[in-house]
């Protein structure tokens, strides 16, 4: 049986995406989120990798109104810069009834005097301080949050998806745990009795809203793998 060059410049593309599906480009410089991603592909026999000389490229404005908002814009913003390529970013937050949502997608910014227009971020440490003091006296039982990520994929500047976890938890009165970052060591997850800051990548990855996210992520691969899409 004979082959054409298509037919052969299809197997060879389809062979190629079968060999580099194993690395998910994502765009972010903070460790912790690239941790958290590299736990839940682990299991998945995943890489997850930067963007190449991410740090060079203009830093994306995290300015929209919701976590979906600046997720789509930065996936967007960065997926330029590789083209072809499939890049996923995220933005995630801690969300507490008790503050009325707060601090949502301001979560990275929290402790700065005006969290709405700081454009860093804030340590994890004055973060967390904070969220302390505005829940002082508030008892157990209305101290419940979640945390929320919103994922993104987009290809050369357009989203194709977007995926979204959540993590129901309760904000303690004293930090638990050395591992994780952000809002970690604060939250405590009622199904396991611990804190995130008490588990392991891997583990973490089980239970939290990136976790849920990227297998959501990785669900919608497999189908467009299927379809070729």
């Amino acid at each position: 049986m004979g082959y054409d060059a298509t037919t052969i410049r299809t197997s060879k593309y389809r062979e190629h995406r079968r060999m580099t599906a194993r690395t998910v480009l994502l765009a972010t410089s903070n460790a912790g989120k690239l941790r958290d991603f590299a736990g839940a592909a682990a299991a998945f026999g995943i890489t997850i990798a930067n963007i190449p000389n991410f740090s060079s490229l203009p830093e994306v404005v995290e300015d929209g109104a919701t976590f979906e908002e600046n997720a789509r814009k930065k996936a967007e913003s960065y997926s330029v810069a590789v083209p072809g390529e499939l890049v996923l970013a995220d933005d995630s937050g801690l969300e507490i009834d008790a503050l009325g949502g707060a601090p949502g997608v301001r979560s990275a910014r929290y402790a700065a005097d005006d969290p709405h227009a700081a454009e860093c971020s804030t340590v994890d440490e004055a973060n967390n301080a904070k969220v302390l003091r505005e829940l002082k006296g508030v008892p157990e039982q209305k101290r419940s949050a979640r945390f929320v990520c919103v994922l993104a994929a987009a290809r050369d500047g357009q989203t194709v998806h977007t995926f979204r976890g959540s993590a129901e938890g309760i904000i303690l009165d004293a930090p638990r745990g050395k591992n994780g970052f952000g809002y970690d060591p604060l939250f405590y997850f009622p199904q396991i009795d611990k804190t995130f800051a008490e588990l392991s990548a891997e583990e973490k990855a089980q239970y939290s809203h990136r976790g849920k996210a990227f297998r959501a992520f990785l669900s919608w691969c497999r189908v467009a793998d299927d379809q070729n899409l």
